[in-house]
């Protein structure tokens, strides 16, 4: 019983080092644009029944039943938690957030696609619209984003045009003239969120395109010169580091207790030999 109890607090201690380091990641992306806070769940190991020991104890018995003992804990999945961040107001016209469900959809230079909230843009020396890491934006037909027309000044385009990303995602230039429609801003979502998989830099992919294809997003906006923050809140999580820590200890007291106990137990099984 002594060895069981050392087990199961050992593996109790491993699962709450690795809940640690989920909250010190969070912590430490509190000001990333778009993060989404990550949060671990935990399966019992060897979970059995208890009953009384007095009078029969039939396994069928449900009078006699006291509870469930489980042999520690370990870590089941992880996932992320996708509730709207705040909005913060930039000025930047190439800022966008989303508000509501979904994602921006991007492409990086060897063709590869991921998902992400962070909408923090720019416009490259091709003139279309990429991340500050120089993936490109796609738009609702999964097309690379180019922020003037073909046959379209260039100078005209920086001296005298306006650009107006509206709430569905569509773009314009603007003048006092003229209003030339461009391109939409894809917004995509998924049903099964939990199937997303972060590949780092706010960025999602799903494990399982083929049960998880992409959607059209139905219920958001786009807000332009605005980015959405990260969703991981400092005081909520220094809160979960001290429950923690205090669990920490009290299984650490557990193996300590249970060790001078197995200790002491060899000890007198020696002396009795």
């Amino acid at each position: 019983m002594i060895v069981r109890g050392l087990e199961s607090a050992a593996k109790g201690m491993l699962a709450l080092m690795e809940a640690q380091d989920n909250i010190a990641n969070n912590l430490s992306n509190v000001n990333t644009t778009g993060f989404k806070r990550g949060q671990l769940r935990f399966k019992d190991i060897m979970e059995s029944a208890v009953y009384a020991q007095q009078g029969s104890i039939l396994r069928n018995d449900a009078s006699r039943y006291i509870g469930d003992l489980s042999m520690g804990s370990v870590s089941l999945t992880y996932t992320h938690d996708f509730s709207q961040g705040a909005l913060e107001k930039t000025g930047n016209k190439f800022d966008v957030a989303i508000e509501g469900d979904g994602f921006f959809k991007i492409r990086d230079i060897d063709g590869k696609e991921s998902y992400t909230r962070n909408g923090s843009f720019a416009v490259n020396s091709d003139d279309y619209l990429v991340t500050k890491q120089g993936e490109y934006v796609l738009d609702v037909n999964n097309r690379r984003i180019r922020m003037i027309p073909e046959d379209f000044d260039p100078e005209l385009f920086r001296d005298k045009m306006e650009i107006v990303i509206g709430e569905s995602g569509n773009i314009e230039m603007n003048s006092y003239t003229q209003k030339i429609p461009m391109q939409t801003i894809g917004v995509f979502d998924f049903s099964d969120k939990e199937d997303l998989f972060e590949i780092g830099d706010s960025r999602f992919v799903p494990r399982d395109i083929q049960n998880n294809p992409e959607l059209r997003s139905r219920k958001f906006s786009v807000q332009q010169g605005m980015l959405e923050c990260s969703n991981s809140n400092v005081i909520r999580e220094m809160l979960n580091t001290i429950s923690t820590t205090r669990n920490y200890e009290s299984l650490s007291k557990t193996v300590s207790t249970n060790n001078e106990m197995l200790r002491t137990a060899v000890s007198v099984g020696r002396l009795r030999s």
